[in-house]
């Protein structure tokens, strides 16, 4: 469980922008977007595809630089950070979600889970606390398999348990229910919801569907890269 405050912002952006060149000319994906996100709070992000989500959430995760404006996590200003510097901080401070779920083919559950920890020598994960990320994500009896013999949502669960593996401040989600069915879909806001409210995790998860939406706090319009 994180120890920050509730009444303080873990995540806070200014006029934060992004553009990307396209041919000769650019494209403004992100349009001065200013947003705050308490700790503690989980809010949803809603837009049309291209209208500049998935691009917010690249930057808050330091997976790439602004071109304008600042991100602050944890009030620290990743545009100060060198790339190593950034990594690192990502690597200890947020979880990712994709909706690819991007796990390695060849590695269990629990190893997909551990990945993180392996990486980060001076912060391995317990056997309880690898335990307890299991039965937390009902993963316990299916943590020696590989990704193949697992149902989509249970591919996703175990990109979660990769997510916590480092015991984040933040967790991003990026179209998290984007390849699952709707039981699934349901099952996993649920279990986001569970990690907002009983480990004051703060999320923020971009989507398209209302009803993923739902399960925020609060929600957040984004179009044609601005906030609305």
């Amino acid at each position: 469980m994180n120890d920050q405050q509730t009444n303080e912002h873990l995540v806070e952006t200014d006029r934060l922008s992004k553009e990307y060149p396209v041919g000769r000319n650019r494209v403004l994906a992100l349009d001065k977007v200013s947003m705050s996100v308490k700790s503690g709070e989980f809010v949803t992000v809603m837009g049309a595809s291209g209208s500049g989500k998935s691009t917010l959430l690249h930057l808050l995760a330091g997976l790439t630089a602004p071109s304008g404006g600042s991100v602050k996590i944890n009030n620290a200003d990743l545009a100060n950070l060198s790339d190593a510097a950034r990594t690192r901080f990502r690597l200890e401070n947020i979880g990712v979600v994709f909706q690819a779920f991007n796990l390695i083919p060849t590695l269990t559950a629990e190893e997909n889970i551990l990945l993180p920890s392996l990486i980060e020598s001076g912060k391995k994960m317990t056997s309880s606390q690898l335990d307890e990320i299991l039965d937390l994500l009902e993963l316990t009896e299916r943590r020696r398999h590989r990704p193949d013999s697992l149902s989509g949502g249970e591919q996703q669960r175990v990109a979660i348990g990769r997510a916590l593996s480092m015991n984040p401040a933040l967790i991003l989600a990026d179209e998290p229910t984007g390849n699952l069915d709707s039981e699934n879909s349901e099952r996993l806001c649920k279990l986001l919801r569970e990690l907002c409210g009983k480990q004051r995790r703060t999320i923020v998860l971009v989507t398209h569907d209302k009803q993923v939406a739902s399960y925020g706090d609060r929600c957040v319009l984004l179009k044609d890269g601005r906030m609305h």
